[in-house]
């Protein structure tokens, strides 16, 4: 077969003498692949980023439907709409209007969640943890907290679980106080609890 019908397509020689030895190395393929995986990771980064955004009316109303589901607290609130919105600033404003307006209320929360806590048998130790956790705050948790007499509380609950009587076994005594601890109780309010015989108001 006569060569000089199919001319070379690449002069490795000549390739070599323009370019050195790094001609001859392969071509690192593992970089190219991440190069490959990290511009459409990017890709598909600004996608997501431009199908939320949320922002004007559609902000709103999704903040309206998020609020008809369950009690947030603001903090919460405005963690929850973030995720989901254009920008921080105008989520922040937003919930400030809408705390303004009473739909968004940091103590109907507190108050929700005292209650439903006090029905479980939970003590104020608990119920501050929870409320906490709610990013409510503090000196809200007190004011609600405080409203209530936990002795009386701690007493109904020992009740339940212990009956009337006094004891005076001190293994059932220390029972009854690690149970009413685990429950979230005050010391005073446990030792008034234990210690309370029947006639007593």
């Amino acid at each position: 077969m006569n060569d000089s019908k199919f001319p070379k397509l690449l002069d490795y020689q000549a390739l070599k003498q323009q370019y050195g030895d790094e001609a001859d190395l392969p071509i690192d393929s593992s970089s190219q692949n991440t190069s490959q995986e990290n511009n459409a990771l990017n890709f598909e980064q600004e996608r997501a980023e431009k199908k939320l955004g949320l922002h004007g009316s559609r902000l709103r109303s999704y903040a309206f439907a998020v609020l008809t589901r369950k009690e947030y607290s603001k903090v919460e609130l405005i963690e929850k709409l973030a995720l989901y919105a254009e920008s921080r600033d105008e989520v922040i404003s937003l919930v400030e209007e809408l705390s303004a307006q009473h739909y968004q209320s940091d103590q109907r929360v507190a108050e929700m969640m005292l209650s439903s806590q006090k029905r479980k048998g939970k003590g104020p130790n608990q119920i501050k943890i929870k409320l906490k956790n709610k990013k409510v705050d503090s000196a809200l948790i007190a004011e609600e907290l405080k409203e209530t007499d936990w002795a009386e509380q701690a007493y109904q609950l020992k009740v339940k679980k212990y009956g009337l009587d006094v004891t005076k076994d001190q293994k059932l005594k220390a029972k009854q106080m690690r149970f009413l601890m685990y429950r979230g109780f005050e010391m005073d309010a446990i030792i008034k609890a234990i210690s309370r015989k029947p006639n007593e108001d």
